[in-house]
Formats: C-alpha cells, structure tokens, sequence
C-alpha cells in the first residue's frame, strides 16, 4: 500500500476538510479549464486554505448538454481537459493565441470546436516531429491500456464516420463484430491514432498533476456515475451487458421519481443494467471500471447509491419519470465481489468510497451503505423547515459523514438563501443565529465544520460567496448547465485565510500538509 492509499484508508477516520471544484471551472486562455497551470496553482490554494481534499466531477468526456453525467466513454478523459501547453512545450502545437472567450463561463458551442483543432494540430505535429522514445512511450499507453482505449478509439472514430447513434451504423460495426472492426481498421488509422494519442496525454497530464497534489498532501475524490449513456463505447462494447431490445434501442430507462428536485421526477434515458447477467461474471465490468478509476483519483463519490439497493426503472417510451416502478439492485453482492479494487487497498475490507444516499432513502439503502462501511453525505441546505430531528441538521450527523452546503446539483448557497422560503429563512435563522443574514454561506460552513461528520466538503462558490448566477447544474435542465469558471480576480487572499483559520480550529487540518509521495 502506497503513503497515498494509506492516507486514502485513514481519510474517514478523522477530521477533514475540502472543496469541490470541477476542472472546467478553472480559468484558462483557451475558454474552459484543464490539467495547466491553473489547475496546480488552485492545489497551492487549496494548501493555503488548510484543505485537504480536492472534489471534482466525473473525468470523462461529456455528453449531451456538456454534463459529465451523460458521458460516451467512462473509461477515457475528456479531450477538453487537455492542457495545450503541454503540447506547446513538447514541440508537436505551434503557439498560437487563442480566440477571446467570455470570461467566467465555458461556451463549449465555441471551446470544442476550437480545442478538438488544436488537437488535431498537435496530432499531426507528434507525427510529424516526435522522437523515438516519446513514440515508444505512446506504443506503450497503446498497449497497456488497450482493454478499454482501442474500444474507444473505434467509437469515436466510426461516430466521427457514420455521424449517428450506433443502432445506426452498418452491419457488423453496429455489432462491433471483431472481423467488421478489422475491415475498417486501416482506413481509419488516422483517427484511431488520434483519439489514442489524447488519451495518453490525459493520462500523463493528470497523473502529474495528482502527483503534485499527493506531494502537498492534497488527495482527489472523484465521481463515479451509476450509469452511462446508450450512445456510448461501454454499451456498443458491452450490450449483453443493457436491457435492450433487438435492434440495441432501450427497453426500459433509467431516473428518478418525483422529488425535491422535480414534480415529474427525472428522466435521465441512460440503458439499466441486467445485473442478473453481471453477476454471473462476477462483476467484472464494474470492478474493471471502478479499479481503473482509482488509478486516477483517491476517493471515489458513488454517485445515485440507493440505485444499487433498488432503482427506478421507465419505461423507454414514457417522457418523464412520472410513469416507473422500483426494482431491485445487485446490493451487498457487488460490493463484495469488487476484488480488485480491494487488492489496490492492500487486500482488506476497506473501499475508498463516497456513497450519494441522497434522495428517497429507505431503511434497506441505509442498511446497504453501512454494511458496505460506507459515509453517506449530507447536504445542508435541506435541513431547514423542518424539525430538529432533520437528518440534515448537523448536530444530526455521524461521525461517517461527508457533509456538504451543496452539491453540483444545488444552488449556490448564496442563490438558495435569496430564494428560500419565509419558513425556511426563519428555520435557518434560528438554528445559525445573527450570521444567517449577514453571510449566509459562511454562517452554514462554519456550522458544517463544526460538526461531528469526519469529512466536510465546501462547493467553491460558497467559499467566494457567489449567487445563484454561478449555479453548476439544475437537475432536469437540459441546456446552459456546467458552464461556470471563476477567476482570480474573484478570489483575493481573505478566503484562503478565513477557511483555513475555520479548518484549524475545528481540527481539520491536522494531516493537510502531509506528503503522501
């Protein structure tokens, strides 16, 4: 076990503190954040801040409406997360200044396009220009990562061919039929090359930035959705694997009823898993998935955890998620089949694992994460208006608790705060005192940190004190979501300094400036 995992191991069993960030978020030259420079010095922010947890979202490419929920390929990075720099300095992308995008927000209309040329470019200047050993490096990514990376590959390449979904594409190829796949393969090198050659930069990128992280002590909790999209590389590669009919098409969908979210609930579309087929094999796509995950990250967020004890299942043909049913879910047999994820923890019972138990949370689900050794998460901004006996609340919490102001999912607090309700406000006010009105943010943080949940986790825009203007995602919202970045500007010195004073003396930082190299 590495001085990281040992730290990974520890991490629930004491008090500490972090912040959730997307990397897009960041500000960049290039219209949206990625692995450059800014992404290390928000790390020396994060140290200067007394923290020692990074959150992020999911890594991998985005999907419909740029949510990282949605994803085509959850084994790969997203391409948009490349730092051109990086590519600058290696020799392969001649320096160019970018176009002016608008500060404060990732117009992903303008960035793809313009990131996924200058991709291509340094494609083609690796081609042109490489050396020998920076070539036999790629070969050597090819190779040890070709259970998933040339499955991807063909993807993105026959998507990029045949422009439609893959029920779509011609026979054989539809099928990912091996022999269709090598009847192809020449043609489309060039592509396959391509879309080979970003993953390997990801991958050399983000292992150096989380190296940089770990040697200043900060550990990364990434994200992990349940499920993937139909239009992916884990479905075409895997359909045996999806309820689906026999054309590919969906049988029955995935969401969420009716909630505090929705009046029509959620119907996020994405294929269900046959469990009864997975458990045949032992689980091994999601042991393979979630152990190729901590390659990447320290800490893994499960994200929809009452999915796993049972799930809401739509039928494909209803609109919204008004119309389902429950089903249920592969419970304490997959958590114990999840061999190889153990083995990357020293062997022992321990999974380094965020259950999202937010939700419509039965009895069973509690039982389920608990059993598994599981915290659950607690987001504070819906405790009030209620009873004192609010789980939310946090003289409420466990000790094994992750508790939030927010979620990606929520409002800034800020945002929340201005829209409350008049019961809510009160509630509120009487449980944070004078602080609510004056810095209603700082008021719910301070009360977070002062709890008894091992592990408190602050969204960035609480930190800076930002609107609902800032908000990440609305649930149900289709378009103009994931689109915040900050800037320095935004920042200043006194957030640093206050949450760190905050973290010290609520004993969060006793292990913040530890080197986990």
């Amino acid at each position: 076990m590495s001085p990281a995992q040992a730290a990974t191991a520890g991490i629930f069993s004491q008090r500490s503190s972090g912040v959730l960030l997307h990397l897009s978020s960041l500000p960049s030259p290039h219209g949206s954040g990625d692995l450059g420079a800014e992404a290390y010095h928000f790390v020396d922010w994060l140290v200067s801040a007394g923290q020692r947890l990074w959150q992020i979202l999911p890594l991998s490419p985005a999907g419909p409406g740029n949510s990282p929920y949605h994803s085509p390929a959850t084994f790969a990075g997203n391409p948009l997360l490349v730092d051109l720099e990086e590519l600058v300095q290696c020799g392969w992308l001649s320096p160019q200044k970018p176009p002016s995008f608008e500060p404060g927000r990732c117009d992903f209309e303008l960035v793809g396009p313009y990131r996924m040329r200058r991709l291509r470019e340094a494609w083609q200047g690796f081609l042109d220009r490489t050396h020998a050993s920076d070539w036999a490096e790629f070969e050597r990514f090819r190779v040890q990562q070709a259970h998933w990376l040339e499955g991807y590959a063909f993807f993105m390449a026959l998507e990029i061919r045949h422009g439609k979904p893959w029920t779509q594409w011609p026979a054989g190829l539809s099928q990912a039929d091996p022999a269709a796949l090598a009847g192809v393969a020449e043609s489309m090198a060039d592509d396959l090359g391509f879309f080979s050659f970003i993953q390997w930069r990801f991958m050399v990128q983000w292992q150096h930035l989380r190296d940089y992280a770990h040697q200043h002590g900060v550990l990364i909790v990434g994200d992990a959705p349940i499920f993937v999209a139909h239009h992916s590389a884990d479905v075409w590669l895997n359909t045996e694997l999806f309820l689906l009919d026999s054309q590919g098409e969906p049988t029955v969908v995935a969401g969420v009823p009716p909630d505090y979210f929705s009046t029509t609930g959620q119907r996020w579309g994405n294929p269900l898993y046959r469990w009864d087929v997975m458990a045949e094999n032992g689980f091994s796509w999601w042991n393979d998935r979630l152990s190729h995950l901590l390659e990447l990250v320290d800490v893994i967020r499960l994200d929809h955890f009452r999915g796993f004890e049972s799930y809401w299942e739509i039928p494909a043909n209803e609109p919204t998620a008004v119309a389902g049913w429950w089903r249920a879910g592969p419970g304490q047999a997959l958590f114990d089949a999840l061999v190889k994820v153990r083995e990357q923890h020293g062997g022992g019972s321990f999974l380094p694992i965020i259950a999202e138990d937010l939700g419509i949370i039965t009895p069973a689900v509690t039982d389920l994460r608990q059993n598994c050794g599981f915290p659950g998460m607690r987001v504070m901004q819906f405790a009030f208006g209620d009873t004192a006996g609010n789980p939310y609340l946090p003289h409420n919490f466990d000790v094994q608790t992750v508790a939030y102001t927010g979620t990606h999912d929520n409002d800034t607090t800020l945002g929340w705060w201005q829209t409350a309700g008049a019961g809510q406000r009160r509630s509120a006010r009487a449980y944070l005192g004078p602080l609510a009105d004056l810095e209603i943010h700082w008021a719910m943080m301070q009360s977070l940190s002062q709890s008894r949940a091992n592990t408190v986790i602050f969204p960035f825009q609480d930190v800076l004190g930002l609107d609902g203007l800032h908000r990440m995602n609305t649930p149900g919202m289709a378009q103009g979501c994931w689109q915040w970045r900050f800037e320095w500007r935004q920042v200043g010195d006194a957030p640093a300094r206050r949450l760190a004073d905050m973290t010290r003396a609520h004993g969060r930082n006793l292990l913040g400036q530890a080197n986990f190299q």
